[in-house]
């Protein structure tokens, strides 16, 4: 299965809406690690890492939470962590 590291920097109705929660409890469901965090400019800062297929998943599932409104994003691969092997809300 290949595998992926994504960096989703989501703009929008992110933030005071259970985000990141959300993106905690849909990541354990699909077996993804990696973190999220709130930015100071209002956005929200993700790391996610599995399988491609599932990353796909994720970010379609993300962006189609009532509660959530994601205006737009940047996704950027990078490197994977081999040693990851939790999702932590920061």
């Amino acid at each position: 299965m290949t595998q992926d590291r994504w960096r989703v920097q989501c703009f929008g109705r992110v933030q005071h809406v259970g985000f990141r929660y959300t993106a905690m409890y849909l990541a354990k469901e699909l077996s993804l690690t990696g973190w999220v965090r709130n930015l100071h400019d209002g956005s929200v800062l993700l790391e996610v890492q599995g399988g491609t297929s599932q990353l796909r998943q994720f970010l379609i599932r993300l962006k189609s939470r009532d509660h959530i409104h994601i205006g737009k994003y940047t996704l950027t691969v990078i490197p994977l962590q081999p040693y990851e092997h939790v999702f932590k809300v920061y």
